[in-house]
């Protein structure tokens, strides 16, 4: 067992002749990225387009929406339109972090910069979370002292709303790529954002046909709740990862199993999964080698299963030989 450290990778790492060049800007040698070279950029070309239409057709409709909302006097409308401010903001922060998570790895990041990428869907969350509160807290002010609201041009502009998020969702749905966390983000404050255009809409329908203002508050808390179940579900989901939890795609019991079931492995201990990115996920484990196995026979067995059963690609296998104590025990 003069081997007892190998590495399970697609692609080499940790090879003694390339490690001072590995912290180069290893895109100009493509043998440092079987992996990482061909899939991120294709990764992160496609949602970055995607996410850049999408804000600015967000963004061009921001302001009408604003604008109608505050002089209809519409809380529904103006709930809205902070919700597209919200998505607009998310667009943006997803745009910067696929940028800054396209950077190079260095010494002092020796994963580059991808969880810039779930930072941002953090930042999303809470940026959804506020926009309720701020929702909630105005329909009880309208619900206590209802206003005119100008039915018309709220029913017009919100069915002007829908339009521009459906056009947004189908732009940040499109594509196989659709995976990434920051387009899944974006795509959550759009497309609760389209219903609350639904809400709007229907607000002014309720007010044009019986003159219910009230409607408008109730519309508003209903977006308000959307909301807030969108942003719950981007922080809850981004806090797992930040938290160095299990992917929630992994089961833990059968990646155990299937280390159990390779010839050679008699025990494993120190076994963790945690993602640095959406989509990248790393396994560790310690394997206890059985008399007369190759330490780095098995590790690259174990490494094959993982790859093929679980697609865990980034998987760094410890081979240890069989203590005599632990062989009573076992």
């Amino acid at each position: 067992h003069d081997l007892p450290h190998d590495h399970g990778h697609d692609h080499d790492h940790g090879d003694a002749r390339h490690h001072g060049d590995a912290w180069r800007d290893d895109r100009r040698d493509p043998r440092h990225h079987d992996h990482d070279h061909d899939h991120d950029h294709d990764h992160r070309r496609a949602p970055l387009r995607r996410l850049i239409a999408a804000f600015a057709l967000t963004a061009s409709f921001l302001l009408v929406e604003a604008a109608v909302g505050w002089w209809s006097k519409s809380l529904a409308l103006l709930a809205d339109a902070g919700h597209m401010l919200a998505d607009a903001a998310a667009l943006g922060l997803a745009i910067i972090a696929q940028r800054i998570a396209a950077q190079a790895r260095t010494r002092a990041r020796t994963y580059g910069f991808r969880r810039a990428e779930v930072l941002a869907a953090f930042a999303n969350g809470i940026a959804l979370a506020l926009t309720a509160i701020w929702i909630f807290f105005e329909a009880a002010h309208r619900w206590r002292e209802p206003q005119e609201v100008h039915a018309e041009a709220l029913t017009a502009t919100a069915a002007v709303g829908l339009v521009v998020n459906v056009a947004s969702a189908l732009l940040l749905s499109t594509g196989e790529h659709g995976h990434n966390i920051n387009t899944r983000a974006a795509l959550a404050h759009v497309l609760s954002d389209a219903l609350g255009s639904v809400g709007a809409m229907a607000a002014g329908v309720l007010i044009l046909a019986f003159g219910w203002t009230r409607a408008d508050s109730v519309i508003s808390a209903a977006i308000g709740a959307l909301v807030l179940w969108g942003g719950w579900r981007l922080v809850r989901d981004t806090s797992r990862v930040l938290m160095e939890g299990s992917p929630i795609e992994i089961d833990l019991a059968d990646v155990e199993d299937t280390i159990r079931s390779v010839p050679g492995v008699v025990d494993f201990h120190d076994l963790h999964v945690w993602s640095i990115s959406d989509g990248f996920n790393v396994l560790t484990v310690h394997v206890v080698l059985a008399k007369g196995h190759h330490g780095t026979d098995v590790a690259a067995a174990v490494s094959r299963r993982l790859r093929e059963q679980h697609a865990l690609t980034h998987c760094t296998i410890q081979p240890e030989p069989l203590q005599e104590d632990r062989l009573v025990t076992l």
